[in-house]
């Protein structure tokens, strides 16, 4: 039989003997009932577990926003302008960044910038790229629960309210993507990264898909996030077809925790 697999902006197709396969995973079909920005400005309506955004900005002077790069496939267009509308509206004077959590990554082109960002953004808003071996703005914060040393970008430590937008897929080793993984690795030294990824922790049992509970990986991503102070995460969940079907708002443990709920119950 005939299989494809997302490759890029497509998909790579190839011919596999039936006797070979074993099944098809899918998660369940499910259609929004709303449009994209619906559904985001909805969650961020009703936080869990959290202030309002706009409340959570009151009185903050340097303000940064952790988004992911080319390589992942948050709507920054629907997120960031309702994030940064109600930031201005707490803290109309605020510094705004927009930090680009790489990770480990190569910097983003401009096309890619463009295409993530739109012209507008790219042209009124500050953004700023994480690069992590750029030593002179990385900044110790100690050491991990399992021993490696966390060490993260100086923009992430200096704000006076450091918040994320990301998505909510299962992840092969840390549970579930989105959360605490925009801090560890998104903004994280290339040593940091390379610690909490280490062939011992993803060969743990309790490091895999779905599992978030005594996983290594993610209780060390849980930990540098708070030592961050990430204060706030809009997280949203899709379909097969990318399309948003739920949005989390709010504290970055609670809110977190009810979109990886909401994606088992898909499975």
């Amino acid at each position: 039989m005939e299989m494809k697999l997302p490759y890029g902006k497509g998909a790579v197709s190839f011919e596999l003997p039936r006797e070979r396969l074993a099944g098809i995973l899918q998660g369940r079909p499910c259609v929004p009932e709303k449009d994209a920005v619906t559904i985001v400005r909805e969650s961020m309506e009703n936080p869990i577990g959290s202030k309002r955004l706009w409340q959570l900005a009151q009185g903050k002077k340097d303000i940064v926003i952790l988004t992911s790069d080319h390589t992942r496939p948050v709507p920054s267009r629907v997120i960031l302008p309702l994030m940064l509308k109600e930031l201005r509206r707490g803290s109309p004077g605020a510094r705004i960044r927009i930090l680009v959590a790489t990770g480990c990554h190569r910097k983003m082109t401009g096309k890619e910038l463009k295409e993530k960002f739109g012209e507008e953004l790219l042209a009124e808003e500050e953004i700023v790229t994480h690069d992590c071996e750029d030593e002179e703005n990385l900044v110790s914060l100690g050491t991990l629960p399992s021993g490696g040393e966390l060490k993260i970008n100086r923009l992430g430590v200096w704000a006076d309210l450091l918040v994320a937008e990301g998505f909510i897929e299962p992840h092969f080793f840390s549970g579930f993507s989105g959360g605490r993984k925009s801090v560890l690795p998104g903004i994280a030294s290339r040593t940091c990264v390379h610690y909490n990824h280490n062939s011992a922790f993803i060969d743990h049992p309790c490091a895999r898909a779905g599992i978030l509970e005594g996983n290594p990986i993610h209780e060390d991503m849980v930990y540098a996030a708070k030592k961050a102070g990430l204060a706030y995460i809009v997280n949203v969940v899709f379909n097969s077809e990318r399309q948003v079907i739920a949005s989390f708002a709010g504290d970055g443990e609670l809110a977190h925790g009810a979109g990886c709920r909401f994606v088992r119950e898909l499975t």
